[in-house]
């Protein structure tokens, strides 16, 4: 328990502070996307209290800005791939046969493919060559947060299906389909509560690897392009001048550890409480 609420306090700074990204902007007065060449690696002081980035626009502004982006985008990805996997390992699970045999095999395909360069030749692709806006913020996480579904849902879809499949092999299933108790009830009010845990500590882990692979891709810029921040983008800009200003580096890099670090600490209280 210690540790799920330390992971959820951590997250809920976290959360606090993409919230909060407007008004602390406001209260520093200052823009988050207007640069500032003569405060270029500023040190920290009142009107910057964390420093200034290559550009001299205010570390912290764009620190919570980029939270929002980041946060956002690890869990819808998160989200949207626990809901996929869950709805296709059930499927594969309770249907069996071919279906089973065909949504694995697919799973078993992605898996075996390198998820990272499959991730950065997807992440590449010009959103104008697909009719696109280039460099739109709304586009940018949308696109990153499909790429990042398209691998994600296969480890929680093995996962529902051997749920599934322990629950589906059990007495008091048996008894229900007995006494007469339909297929979609039976689904609804037996087998998904008991797939409640393991999914939820997958979507949690699931949370914390879409923010690094969204940090990761952004670093190599085919992720959220500026002038919008996000923590993987401040940290490739902060990388050329790493040792003359390495607090421009240090605040975004610990933003995301603090995030990793939260995610995989639910995870690991949610399992541990599920024992």
């Amino acid at each position: 328990m210690t540790r799920l609420r330390t992971g959820l306090a951590l997250l809920s700074l976290l959360a606090l502070a993409a919230l909060a990204a407007p008004w602390v902007a406001g209260w520093l007065g200052q823009d988050p996307f207007a640069p500032d060449l003569f405060a270029r690696y500023a040190p920290p002081s009142p009107e910057h209290p964390l420093g200034a980035d290559e550009l001299g626009r205010d570390l912290l502004a764009r620190l919570f800005h980029g939270a929002r982006v980041s946060l956002a985008v690890g869990l819808a990805a998160a989200l949207a791939s626990a809901l996929l996997g869950t709805a296709v390992g059930l499927l594969a699970a309770w249907r069996g046969g071919w279906v089973d045999a065909a949504l694995m095999r697919l799973a078993d395909g992605l898996l075996a493919l390198p998820a990272l360069p499959i991730l950065v030749l997807l992440a590449a692709i010009d959103p104008a060559r697909l009719g696109l806006p280039r460099g739109a913020a709304a586009t940018d996480m949308l696109r990153i947060t499909l790429i990042l579904v398209l691998f994600g849902w296969v480890g929680v879809a093995r996962l529902a299906r051997a749920g599934a499949l322990a629950i589906l092999a059990s007495d008091y299933v048996r008894a229900a389909r007995a006494l007469g108790v339909t297929e979609a009830r039976l689904l609804w009010r037996h087998v998904l509560p008991g797939l409640a845990a393991p999914v939820a500590v997958a979507a949690a882990l699931a949370v914390a690897g879409a923010i690094l692979a969204e940090s990761v891709l952004s670093f190599l810029g085919l992720g959220i392009q500026p002038p919008t921040p996000s923590w993987g983008n401040m940290l490739a800009n902060a990388q050329e001048a790493v040792f003359a200003a390495p607090l421009a580096a240090l605040w975004p890099g610990l933003a995301i550890l603090l995030a990793i670090a939260g995610c995989s600490l639910v995870a690991d209280g949610i399992a541990r409480d599920k024992h």
